[in-house]
């Protein structure tokens, strides 16, 4: 199952990725988060910032209630994040392999489209 380490090997291989200095992993293309630690945040209580727990970005509010309704096992929701195009994803519910398609399609979804066209240069992360 994936972990932290394949967010980052995953997105560091992406072309146009900065990685933030973060307690977890957030990583952007262009100025724009795709991928990031989910900050848990519990009423009168510090922050947790989650690294078994992605935050990702996804193309409309339709596909994120694709993914919450198909899958409810893998990603979920907060009210934090209601009316945003964000899911969270458990890490350990899926494959490296799931993790590198819904990490690419979360970049794609955020990459300048002059910059979009690199990732099918050959420079696809492995």
């Amino acid at each position: 199952m994936a972990d932290a380490d394949d967010v980052r090997h995953l997105a560091r291989a992406l072309p146009h990725v900065v990685e933030v200095d973060s307690e977890g992993f957030d990583f952007r293309v262009a100025d724009k988060g795709f991928v990031w630690s989910y900050p848990e945040r519990r009423p009168g209580r510090p922050r947790v910032i989650r690294t078994d727990v992605a935050v990702l970005y996804v193309g409309d509010e339709a596909e994120k209630q694709a993914l919450l309704l198909g899958e409810p096992e893998v990603f979920f929701t907060t009210p934090a994040y209601d009316g945003l195009p964000l899911v969270m994803l458990r890490l350990a519910q899926v494959t490296v392999d799931r993790l590198r398609e819904l990490v690419t399609d979360a970049w794609r979804m955020r990459v300048p489209e002059p910059l979009a066209g690199d990732l099918d240069d050959g420079t696809a992360p492995s």
